[in-house]
């Protein structure tokens, strides 16, 4: 018989090559051959239970083999909700079996319409849409003013798309339903010639409705055209409603200076700078909400306007100016004109002025902050020699007026982004999203989209495959679409599918837990607690994950990663990361093949959904996970490797088993609860039997006594103790050891020297 000692160092010295051995064997190599070729066609629990060959292979791997018959009980295990702590598994005091059910958890991640990390990430994208737009507005104009005095011809603005969109939403027209024809003749028309083009056309529009009219009034009897509600007058009504509306080219056509053949006079310029600044500002004021740049030509306007009113009326008259004052002091839009008279028009000098008679009502306050902001008389007039706003009033108003502009459209925002966390979780299908207007408005802003597109091709969009380059929304050549489509998960029918996550729901759970456990393993409570505050980090964060960069540009996130797989991050660098990821699994030369690690290593990257271009890939669908599927064959492969070596000494077994199992041992409970782990430390520190019947409280101090639960997470230190519990089981159980047997175990490598082993066998003389 070869000497435990002997023996587990000739395995574990190379223990990739020893478990390589073992995969070779027939039986080994035919049954873990079946495994990996059935288990991802199994989707069910059901189907699982009822392969005998799947499931006795799973059982063997995770050291459940004894209780292969008990189906029903592993059922409940595996059904078990492993994010509850209350769940079936969780509850079990082997963790064994908790570990069993994540390793076959299934590998899809929840079907739903919207994830949480994809609604976090929608709203931001809303939220940057929003901010974006003063800035956006800033640019485009810098563009067209630089771009547009190296226009030369009308053909020439047609033509940059940038420039040509840029004018016509200044003046309020859209480039989809303008042709060519029809803008050179704006363009180049002299509105002072009423022969030119604009106003030919506008003559002629208005003059077909009114040929339009007088026809219904020829046809129409006195009393039809009497009678409002009927068909006759309604027909008048529409047509004399499309000559008050009609659209007005000439603004647009006095913005540039083209002669009638789109050429311009040798020495001009397109435009003036008048016209480039009152096209800027036409161009600010379409915007659909008030930019920065808006709110500081509507500050210029004020401070130029106020200087010349000389009574209330001038203010109340004029809808620029009172939305000014208005929005300024946070009143509401529903403020009446006679309300504000009466506030500018008190005398706080009168106690039974307006101003001073409000002071319970909700806007009492502000209405005194206005009245003392102006310098009227009661009789809405100023006194000779005065203003309506001194200096520093009108610069409070100011201040007001940058500080509060944007208010509605950020309470807006508020209820918008609200209304829509509660509507997105009673959508059931693509048809239930794309009916509910805000849901579309928000998701659409969100992505730079506008709401013209149509119900059918949004929905094509939304179905589109991310997964297949050929699919619908990448034939659109727009990014935009593409962003649309990653925030919401539906498939090809439109209901709700799983979502694209860098690790699934499982996967991110079982990294989250093995973080809080390797870092609370020996620590304090409070250590625990800030290990799961970092795990709800993790968690929230990685469903953010779109790429392999992506991830590896948060080293906070790698490091968790590490941590979570019982590494160490400060001997880790990101660089190594990344080529463990970027590893063919199937090439033996590859670096995660060629690496000491290389199980641990390949169990971190197939706990991840990321393709060999580093993008994210839809995870394998069935019961199980690349990462499960690995951890099962390894384990499978160490349980055979124990058994086979078992069958011929039972120490060089329980030395291997305990060397496997040391990285998950965080107390001496651990050991307590395991008859095979605490059969090692009995022997190695020469614990008598008998003490397995005492409390177990005093067993628990007494191998705390003798042994520092932390060394077992110390490889060299855990080498020693294998090397002490080897000799010394040879010792207990009369292994005779020969000098061939001296010099294969070399020169105490692992910290025991041949002539220490040499005297140990010494010592059965007294009485081991």
């Amino acid at each position: 018989m070869v000497s435990t000692f002997i023996d587990y160092n000739l395995i574990t010295r190379d223990m990739k090559t020893s478990l390589q051995r073992t995969s070779e064997k027939l039986l080994v190599a035919r049954e873990t051959e079946y495994y990996k070729a059935n288990i991802g066609n199994v989707t069910s629990i059901d189907d699982f239970l009822g392969d005998y060959r799947l499931y006795a292979y799973a059982m063997k791997a995770h050291g459940l083999e004894d209780m292969t018959y008990a189906k029903a009980f592993m059922r409940k295990v595996m059904e078990s909700d492993l994010s509850d702590d209350n769940s079936y598994a969780n509850m079990l005091t082997d963790e064994r079996y908790r570990n069993f059910a994540m390793a076959f958890s299934f590998s899809q991640s929840t079907e739903v319409v919207q994830s949480e990390a994809q609604e976090d990430a929608l709203i931001g994208l809303y939220n940057e849409s929003i901010a974006n737009r003063s800035e956006a507005v800033r640019t485009d104009s810098a563009y067209f003013n630089a771009a547009i005095d190296h226009i030369t011809t009308a053909d020439q603005l047609w033509q940059n798309d940038r420039l040509k969109d840029y004018a016509l939403t200044a003046f309020g027209f859209d480039s989809n339903y303008m042709s060519y024809e029809h803008f050179k003749g704006i363009v180049t028309s002299d509105v002072s010639d009423p022969a030119s083009y604009v106003n030919v056309t506008a003559a002629n529009y208005k003059q077909g409705f009114e040929d339009k009219i007088a026809q219904v009034q020829a046809g129409a009897t006195p009393e039809e055209l009497a009678d409002p509600s009927s068909m006759p007058s309604r027909l008048i009504a529409q047509y004399q409603g499309a000559i008050d509306n009609a659209p007005d080219y000439r603004p647009l056509a006095a913005a540039f200076n083209f002669q009638d053949d789109g050429t311009l006079l040798a020495g001009d310029l397109p435009m003036s700078d008048m016209q480039k600044a009152s096209t800027n500002e036409a161009y600010v004021f379409q915007q659909p909400r008030l930019s920065s740049s808006a709110a500081q030509l509507n500050k210029i306007f004020y401070e130029a306007a106020i200087q010349n009113v000389t009574k209330i009326d001038d203010i109340l008259g004029n809808s620029r100016l009172f939305d000014y004052i208005r929005i300024s002091y946070g009143l509401p839009t529903s403020l009446l004109i006679s309300t504000m008279g009466n506030v500018l028009s008190s005398d706080l000098d009168d106690p039974t002025s307006y101003a001073n008679t409000q002071g319970g009502t909700e806007f009492g306050p502000i209405y005194k902050q206005l009245a003392a902001a102006f310098n009227f008389q009661t009789d809405g007039t100023l006194a000779a020699g005065d203003k309506a706003q001194t200096a520093s009033q009108m610069a409070e108003t100011s201040a007001y007026w940058i500080d509060r502009y944007d208010d509605a459209d950020e309470a807006f925002d508020e209820a918008l982004i609200k209304s829509y966390k509660t509507l997105i979780g009673v959508v059931a299908d693509v048809d239930d999203l794309l009916s509910d207007s805000k849901i579309m408005s928000l998701a659409l802003t969100a992505v730079g989209l506008e709401e013209g597109d149509t119900a059918r091709k949004l929905k094509k969009v939304l179905t589109s495959d991310l997964t297949d380059p050929n699919s619908y929304v990448y034939t659109l050549k727009d990014e935009r679409y593409v962003e649309l489509a990653k925030v919401f998960n539906f498939k090809a029918d439109g209901t709700p599918g799983t979502p694209m996550l860098a690790q699934s729901e499982s996967e991110i759970l079982n990294t989250a837990k093995s973080y809080v456990v390797e870092k609370s393993r020996f620590g304090t409570e409070e250590d625990k607690t800030k290990a799961t505050a970092e795990s709800k980090y993790y968690s929230a964060e990685i469903g953010k994950i779109e790429t392999l960069d992506g991830l590896l540009s948060n080293r906070r996130l790698v490091d968790f990663i590490l941590v979570a797989a019982g590494l160490d991050p400060e001997e880790i660098s990101t660089d190594h990361v990344r080529q463990m990821f970027e590893s063919d699994f199937n090439d033996p030369n590859s670096f995660i093949n060629t690496q000491p690690n290389t199980t641990l290593y390949k169990e971190i990257v197939a706990s991840y959904n990321f393709d060999s271009e580093g993008d994210l890939a839809r995870p394998t669908q069935g019961i199980q996970t690349r990462r499960g599927l690995l951890e099962t064959e390894d384990l499978y492969l160490n349980q055979t490797l124990e058994e086979e070596k078992g069958e011929d000494n039972a120490g060089v077994r329980l030395a291997l088993y305990f060397r496997r199992m040391a990285s998950g041992i965080g107390s001496a409970y651990d050991l307590l609860a395991d008859n095979a782990l605490l059969q090692v430390i009995q022997t190695t520190f020469s614990i008598p039997k008998e003490m397995s019947s005492a409390d177990v409280d005093l067993q628990y101090a007494y191998i705390n006594r003798v042994l520092d639960i932390e060394d077992l997470h110390d490889p060299e230190k855990l080498e020693k103790l294998m090397a002490r519990f080897t000799a010394l089981y040879d010792v207990e159980n009369n292994v005779d050891i020969t000098g061939a047997e001296l010099i294969l175990s070399g020169s105490g490598r692992n910290g025991i020297s041949a002539d220490t082993l040499l005297s140990l066998t010494q010592l059965r003389a007294g009485g081991f």
